[in-house]
């Protein structure tokens, strides 16, 4: 099987190695390497892992917390591509296809950030509604986002941004990022069932990939 294993480790000559050595001892294949944040001395890596048939993802943890100084912050089952960094050539097919820019952003924003779903949603008064949804969003009545418009991306707390239930089951992280001009009312929701969080990296790309779409599609 194959996990994402996402760790906080020093961000020093030796730190990653020494993971990946751990992670071998213990029977693990690392796929892939995906630099999600550097920051005051800390690394921020998801590591794309492959077990045999039969072993918990436990030992992932175990192995890779056995390196002084390193967290695993979680570990989940993925199945998805390993070529993570994809916003260009999503962008040029917004670009080549912009009546169905929206619908294209929803469907490829999970694979790009790791996330299980992502959804388009507009605000007219007191109602808010989907434009556009990936194939995992979950289903909800239109109902309001008093939130909107935002000002920039941010990570949706559901205990101060109302949000529907379905959203935040299981345990969901959200992160949303305006997507055209502030009196469009539109936001670009995305979903992590399970975790985890959204870092301010990944809230930045975010940020700039909406903007970017944005432009192309005139917005």
């Amino acid at each position: 099987m194959t996990f994402l294993l996402r760790v906080v480790l020093p961000d020093r000559p030796g730190s990653l190695g020494a993971v990946a050595s751990a992670l071998g001892e213990a029977g693990a294949d690392i796929l892939g390497v995906d630099v999600v944040e550097r920051v005051d001395g800390i690394a921020v890596d998801d590591l794309t892992v492959e077990l045999p048939s039969g072993r918990p993802p436990d030992v992932l943890i175990t192995a890779a917390e056995s390196v002084r100084d390193v967290q695993v912050e979680s570990v989940r089952p993925y199945s998805g591509r390993l070529d993570t960094h994809r916003e260009l050539e999503l962008v040029d097919r917004i670009a080549g296809e912009p009546a169905h820019g929206l619908q294209l952003l929803a469907e490829e924003v999970p694979r790009l950030f790791r996330a299980g779903w992502a959804l388009v949603a507009v605000r007219e008064g007191t109602r808010s509604w989907r434009l556009a949804e990936s194939s995992a969003a979950p289903e909800t009545r239109a109902g309001d986002l008093p939130w909107l418009p935002l000002a920039k991306a941010i990570v949706i707390d559901p205990e101060k941004h109302w949000v529907p239930d379905p959203w935040r089951a299981l345990d969901t992280e959200l992160a949303a990022a305006p997507l055209g001009a502030a009196s469009v009312l539109q936001v670009l929701v995305v979903g992590r069932p399970g975790g985890p969080a959204f870092r301010a990296s990944e809230l930045a790309r975010l940020s700039h990939l909406a903007g970017i779409v944005t432009s192309v599609l005139g917005g």
